[in-house]
C-alpha cells in the first residue's frame, strides 16, 4: 500500500502522521497491540486490496516476503541500537 495523504494515520490532535498508515495508527495510538510477525499474518489477508495498487499482482507468499523485508525498516519495528 502506498503511504499517501489518504492513507496517513492520525495523531492525538487529529493531525496527519506520516510515519504510519491509518490502518495501523489512529488518534495517536497503534490500532493493534501485536508483534511484527502477527502483523504480517494479519496484513496478508489484504493482499487482494494491495494488489489494486501494484503494477504486478503478488501472491500471499510474495507479499509476506516483502513485508518481512520492509517491516523491520519501519519506525515501529526497527530495532534500537
Amino acid at each position: 500500500m502506498p503511504l499517501t495523504d489518504e492513507f496517513f494515520g492520525t495523531n492525538a490532535d487529529n493531525s496527519k502522521n506520516e510515519d504510519y498508515c491509518k490502518f495501523c495508527f489512529a488518534n495517536g495510538n497503534f490500532v493493534q497491540d501485536c508483534t511484527m510477525d502477527e502483523m504480517i499474518e494479519h496484513c496478508t489477508q489484504f493482499v487482494d486490496e494491495v494488489n489494486k495498487y501494484m503494477p504486478k499482482p503478488m501472491t500471499k507468499d510474495e507479499y509476506k516476503q516483502m513485508m518481512r523485508q520492509y517491516f523491520p525498516t519501519l519506525k515501529r519495528w526497527k530495532k534500537q541500537d
